[in-house]
């Protein structure tokens, strides 16, 4: 069943029941991430930055645009783009475009205008739906993405050279298109984080898309009752296959633009939230803002909140040992999962085990993993190789990229992460590093995941990344970056002597005090980091064009 269907129940089921709220408590521009401006909503009687939308609103305004896609002569199988930030109109647009027959393919609202026209490019997308933050990136390209027919704009102030989404969409019929859609046929593609050159487009198909439903409601229980609150950007795979699992259950979700611990919490205690997703900052912010008496948890109403998950990146187990000190009645998951494996759940921790904090966990639901040497051999229980996944949401390749594919799916569907990784007798999952991230000293591999958590554990450091840097005896040293947490000193010796109890060929050889950087989905960029501090490695340096 194409995932489109359960859009289509929900809204005969519970058309006039609110599915999404967006809030805008005070929109700004935070962590190099340009957030509009808002001006009051209209016909908002509370006068609060606040949108509502029932089922029966989103299923009719996802069939006008698939109408209109269809009328501009978008066929089955064409791709259109979509630039937005998190907003209410997201999910209806990415709706209707599968609902056109057409190919969603999201763009992270991060991209120079020399991605943005490399992925037009890479994924022969035909048309493209964006946003007022971007006007300034298209205006850039438009004579020079010949391939786009159709240049759709939401938003107020529409720029000449596009077409209002509003406008138009608003003319078109409510009513569903007929056009058949099976779970073989092509849905989406997703773009790699690009951290080893530009990105790859990654093709998922509609059972690809359909199976994260199935997995995350099995894996977090989501219930009708339940209230997601998405935070993370909805062009990437995890906080949308996470919502997934309330549009199977057919239950709220909250959209939350901004960041800032204050503005989570007040959401939770006000929207009656019972399920969030974090990244790790995010989650650090929270409790250092607990700590230091910036937010007081008895001005909030959390009873409700019962589950609090993380993935993307891995979770420092210091963390949630602080996290369950101050929410001991959470539920706890980590999710692990990349966007090959249509997002997260190929392997996760479960709510059940939070003694084995510091795993990923085991397979998820449907799923199957194993850890393997070079060879594509089993490794012995307790050693390190590389994690390899199966299940129904591997991708069905890379699109116009059959090396590439062929790189990572290897025989009867496995799908090799990139990710080294070791069992322990339970057959729980730890994750150790990224490949490609390892540190190659005097002949020992040195996972930076090991050492970045350990550092975690100082209570001056609020977060930590490791890289290599060249050594001409050595061949690489460990060099640590620290982002100490406000108001807190510390100097290179203190960490030096910190890390003391880690085995000598473990211990960083240089401190470096600075800002840690992470993407939107939270993940360390280290190829940034390498790039400031002059290192070069041949995995970044061939560009995949």
């Amino acid at each position: 069943m194409p995932i489109t269907e359960i859009l289509v129940r929900n809204a005969e089921l519970y058309g006039d029941e609110i599915c999404l709220t967006e809030i805008n408590l005070d929109l700004q521009e935070r962590d190099n991430v340009i957030w509009k401006e808002y001006e009051l909503i209209e016909n908002n009687p509370a006068g609060e930055y606040r949108r509502d939308m029932t089922w029966r609103v989103f299923d009719e305004k996802a069939n006008r645009l698939a109408n209109l896609l269809i009328k501009r002569g978008i066929k089955k199988g064409d791709k259109v783009a979509i630039l937005l930030m998190n907003c209410l109109e997201w999910l209806p647009i990415y709706f209707g475009v599968l609902k056109a027959g057409a190919i969603a393919v999201p763009f992270n609202f991060r991209y120079s205008t020399e991605e943005i026209k490399y992925c037009l490019d890479l994924s022969d997308a035909v048309a493209m739906i964006f946003g007022p933050e971007f006007i300034g990136r298209i205006e850039a390209i438009y004579d020079d993405i010949p391939n786009i027919k159709t240049l759709f704009y939401a938003g107020e102030n529409r720029p000449s050279f596009a077409e209002s989404y509003d406008r138009l969409t608003a003319n078109c019929c409510s009513q569903a298109p007929n056009v058949q859609i099976n779970d073989e046929d092509d849905a989406a593609i997703y773009f790699s984080s690009g951290t080893t050159g530009f990105p790859k487009a990654i093709l998922h198909t509609h059972g690809s898309l359909m199976s994260a439903c199935y997995t995350e409601r099995e894996h977090h229980k989501q219930n009708r009752e339940d209230n997601f609150l998405c935070i993370p950007p909805l062009y990437h795979t995890g906080a949308k296959m996470h919502w997934f699992g309330s549009l199977l259950a057919g239950s709220k979700a909250v959209l939350l633009r901004g960041v800032k611990p204050e503005w989570i919490l007040r959401t939770i205690s006000e929207e009656k939230i019972t399920i969030v997703w974090l990244l790790v900052p995010w989650a650090q912010d929270i409790l250092d803002a607990i700590e230091s008496g910036e937010v007081k948890l008895e001005d909030y109403e959390l009873s409700q909140w019962r589950l609090m998950h993380i993935g993307a990146q891995p979770v420092p187990p210091s963390l949630i040992h602080r996290w369950k000190k101050y929410f001991p009645h959470h539920d706890y998951d980590t999710n692990y999962g990349l966007s090959e494996s249509v997002g997260p759940g190929c392997v996760h921790l479960g709510i059940e085990n939070v003694h084995k904090v510091g795993a990923i966990g085991k397979p998820g639901y449907m799923w199957k993993a194993k850890i393997v040497n070079e060879n594509g051999e089993l490794v012995p229980q307790g050693e390190v190789g590389e994690l390899v996944v199966k299940g129904p949401g591997v991708m069905k390749c890379y699109y116009k990229n059959p090396q590439a594919t062929k790189d990572v799916l290897k025989e009867n569907g496995w799908l090799r992460t990139g990710d080294m990784a070791k069992m322990d007798e339970d057959g729980f999952i730890y994750l150790v590093d990224r490949k490609k991230d390892v540190i190659i000293s005097g002949g020992e591999n040195i996972y930076p995941v090991q050492i970045e958590d350990f550092l975690r554990t100082h209570d001056a450091i609020k977060d930590a990344a490791v890289i290599g840097l060249p050594d001409d005896r050595l061949g690489e040293i460990a060099a640590a970056i620290i982002e100490l947490k406000t108001g807190q000193v510390c100097t290179e010796e203190d960490i030096i002597q910190f890390c003391k109890s880690l085995p000598r060929y473990k211990r960083p050889r240089k401190v470096i005090f600075d800002k840690v950087p992470r993407n939107p989905t939270g993940k360390i960029e280290k190829p940034k980091l390498r790039e400031k501090y002059g290192v070069v490695r041949l995995v970044e340096a061939q560009t995949e064009k």
